[in-house]
């Protein structure tokens, strides 16, 4: 079979969206380039492309993500009491059940408010002495954490995910400021600023090797165990430390996959906020260098980053206007804007919301992957309205959708894949009336991909 098109995202420098989303004149010389840049980020994200960008050389952005990052598998792996007294300490919860061992995700959420992004950036300049007073407000707590050698990977765990969050919500909003001046409105950064928060997830999609560690509740017998399948199935692999999968079943971790979509770590969906900001993932494989049986099994010192083993970032979006699935290449530095339903339609169709999920190379089994999202959505009583609005955008989710891959899951029946999407996949015109506020939206949103309520508890 032949393997999915890669889809190279349009590369947006920070420096340029500062420059465009900047309230000064240019100058006659710069007149023309941001012209010109504003025409391809509204061609990128409009109807006709493919909803999504890159933002690279952002300051920093090296340095918070290595140190970040990796937190979200270390965090999954926890006992439940420590990661439980570890987030309460961060003000960090989770919208997942993580006593739930079959789980292929973890995610840990927290709400950004737009007020303290502006303390913290003032401040950023003194992130050490943010990090020692956030230490000493806590130093009772803190003092019995050190005690522990594992809680002391999380001391900075709260502030660096508001560092970055508040970074992300910058991004954002700077685009919005962009979008609405070539749209001729501000509805994008008004009802960002009037929503007051954003929402922050730090991710960890699940290896099937993470699968069996959360399945053995003694640590000591799990390390024993999972060394010895270390020693006698660890090879190499293009110069890549890899695990035979012989023994490990996927199926046997992650019980939400099945079928025709087996091989994904999240299912085809719209998300319904305004932009979607995700770090570029953190691809993590473990080392075979052996460990002791008092060693934590697989620890961070066990894990080595890697360059994505496939040449993308595991995120796959369906593009209506060519009909075909697409593999999202981005630097590994940079970071990820998408469109979500309530850009769509606030833009009266000017942006393009994308289908995307979240891609599982059942090739890689004992490959994991982090990452950083930071949802940005409007006001929960902004009031929806269909005027003006393209009415082919409401009734239409994924025509007929078609990947291809060297793996059975993508050899399935062109109709039979594009039934599933159909089935998983609510159109707008079901989940959205006229007049209805965001609120009411997302709540029917959730419903309608996930059942009951309406809350968003499993996703």
């Amino acid at each position: 079979m032949e393997e999915p098109e890669i889809l190279e995202l349009y590369e947006l420098d920070y420096s340029d969206l500062v420059l465009l989303s900047s309230t000064s004149s240019t100058s006659p010389e710069e007149f023309g380039k941001v012209e010109r840049v504003a025409k391809t980020i509204m061609e990128t994200l409009g109807p006709v492309g493919p909803g999504v960008l890159a933002v690279t050389g952002v300051p920093r952005t090296s340095e918070l993500r290595k140190e970040f990052l990796p937190l979200a598998r270390e965090l999954a792996l926890l006992d439940h009491e420590s990661r439980k007294r570890i987030l309460k300490e961060h003000s960090l919860g989770s919208d997942v059940p993580l006593k739930n061992p079959d789980r292929s995700v973890s995610s840990f959420a927290m709400q950004l408010k737009y007020a303290n992004a502006t303390v913290l950036t003032e401040s950023k300049q003194s992130r050490g002495a943010d990090y020692e007073l956030h230490s000493e407000d806590n130093h009772q707590e803190v003092d019995q954490m050190m005690s522990e050698c594992h809680d002391m990977k999380f001391k900075n765990l709260g502030i660096i995910f508001k560092e970055l969050g508040f970074c992300m919500m910058e991004l954002g909003l700077r685009l919005a400021q962009i979008c609405d001046r070539a749209i001729g409105s501000c509805e994008l950064e008004q009802s960002l600023l009037e929503s007051c928060a954003a929402k922050g997830r730090l991710i960890h999609y699940h290896s099937v090797l993470d699968g069996l560690l959360l399945k053995e509740p003694d640590r000591r017998k799990r390390t024993r165990r999972v060394n010895i399948k270390m020693d006698q199935e660890c090879i190499n692999t293009k110069g890549q430390k890899q695990l035979k999968g012989s023994e490990l079943n996927s199926s046997a971790y992650d019980a939400n996959s099945s079928g025709i979509h087996s091989n994904l770590w999240q299912q085809w969906h719209y998300d319904y906020g305004i932009f979607t900001i995700l770090t570029a993932p953190f691809f993590l494989m473990p080392s075979c260098s052996p460990t002791t049986e008092t060693e934590e099994p697989f620890s961070a010192s066990c894990y080595e980053e890697l360059p994505s083993p496939f040449g993308h970032t595991s995120l796959q979006l369906y593009d209506p206007n060519k009909n075909e699935v697409f593999m999202v290449k981005a630097p590994p530095e940079s970071f990820i804007i998408q469109v979500g339903e309530s850009a769509d339609i606030l833009s009266k169709g000017k942006l393009r919301s994308t289908l995307h999920s979240v891609y599982r190379p059942t090739k890689y089994e004992n490959l994991s992957r982090e990452t950083f999202v930071v949802f940005l959505q409007p006001p929960w009583n902004k009031t929806f309205s269909f005027t003006d609005y393209p009415s082919a955008n409401t009734t239409s989710n994924a025509r007929c959708l078609m990947a291809s891959d060297d793996e059975p899951s993508f050899g399935q029946d062109k109709s039979k894949l594009c039934d599933e999407i159909q089935r998983i996949v609510p159109p707008l015109s079901s989940r959205l009336k006229d007049g209805m506020t965001f609120a009411e939206f997302s709540r029917e949103t959730t419903k309608q991909y996930y059942g009951g309520s309406g809350l968003q508890s499993n996703r």
